[in-house]
């Protein structure tokens, strides 16, 4: 039987949320008729939440375990999910509760209109979270994001619904769980959201703290890096090397003039030795962009990553999926 939606959870020391997680997603997904299943991803839980993910795949079916060796990190537990999912759509949820299992089939609906999208991601409203640890950060990184990327998804971190072929395509790293829809986006999907609630966790405590807002940092920077210039290192470095190749020949130019026509001493001015700094260091950057342009192709090659989305093929005046499934 074909699966319409794969919920994908990443699971560390959530004893006392699992099964009420389960209950509700279990509930909601057979109240609106999906076939389904329910991942959950074990990222190196030392409490009771890997023997009772096993008591719960006893008595249902749909639930699927994955128990990693250690603990790797939400992203990585989201990755290894994702790659163990067979729905059409993928949803990726916190399993605390923050993210109400009710309102995943609005996200999933949500996926089918105007020409279906590749993600849609839930906006949180009214978060119970505090102002100046979790909603402040968030609101300036969700703003730093939208600046580096250009999508215009609010929430890059809330509940969302991927189209399950390109949920598999992506090569998640480390922190990229923060920036899915800006990542979407970058390959060319069409991206949306809807409003969903964001109540507090059902119990126990975060496992988030304000350190982790540096590291949101470097994934901005890294996003902004890897869209500029239209994903060509050589651009951004090529025009670096330029600037610093016309100041050092000003420079240089500038001490030339005055010892042809005033006869000062070359080798022992700082505009000469400030000429000869940028020469290097323009050398530097563009030796530098031709190295990330290999690695970059190599990267390519090997991964067989494409820079858009496939949405549908006509064949015959027939509409097809690009995984081959046909549409009238």
């Amino acid at each position: 039987m074909d699966i319409e939606v794969s919920v994908v959870t990443p699971m560390h020391n959530e004893e006392l949320c699992i099964e009420e997680f389960h209950r509700r997603i279990s509930t909601t997904l057979t109240g609106a008729g999906y076939s389904h299943e329910i991942i959950l991803v074990n990222d190196g839980s030392t409490d009771r939440t890997p023997r009772l993910m096993r008591e719960l795949s006893e008595g249902d079916p749909n639930l699927v375990g994955v128990n990693l060796s250690r603990n790797r990190g939400q992203c990585t537990a989201i990755y290894a999910g994702i790659q163990q999912s067979r729905g059409r759509y993928v949803v990726i949820m916190d399993g605390d509760l923050q993210h109400k299992p009710e309102e995943v089939p609005s996200l999933v609906e949500a996926m089918k209109k105007d020409g279906g999208y590749d993600l849609v991601s839930g906006m949180r409203q009214k978060r119970s979270e505090s102002k100046w640890l979790r909603l402040v950060p968030s609101r300036v990184a969700n703003w730093m994001i939208r600046k580096a990327s250009k999508c215009e998804v609010h929430d890059m971190g809330g509940l969302s619904c991927l189209d399950g072929e390109l949920a598999r395509s992506l090569h998640l790293r480390e922190g990229h769980h923060r920036i899915i829809p800006a990542l979407v986006y970058r390959m060319g999907g069409r991206v949306t959201e809807v409003p969903t609630s964001a109540p507090p966790r059902f119990a126990g405590s975060s496992h988030y703290g304000i350190g982790r807002s540096v590291d949101v940092l470097f994934d901005i920077v890294t996003l902004w890096f890897q869209n500029s210039f239209k994903q060509r290192p050589v651009y951004l470095f090529g025009r670096i090397a330029l600037a610093l190749f016309l100041a050092a020949s000003l420079l240089m130019a500038w001490v030339l003039f005055e010892k042809v026509f005033f006869g000062e001493h070359m080798g022992n001015r700082p505009p000469f030795f400030g000429a000869i700094l940028f020469y290097l260091a323009s050398l530097g950057f563009m030796s530098t962009g031709f190295i990330l342009e290999a690695l970059g192709d190599t990267m390519d090659s090997v991964m067989n990553t494409r820079p858009y989305v496939v949405r549908d093929i006509l064949k015959n005046g027939r509409t097809e999926r690009p995984n081959g499934n046909g549409q009238n």
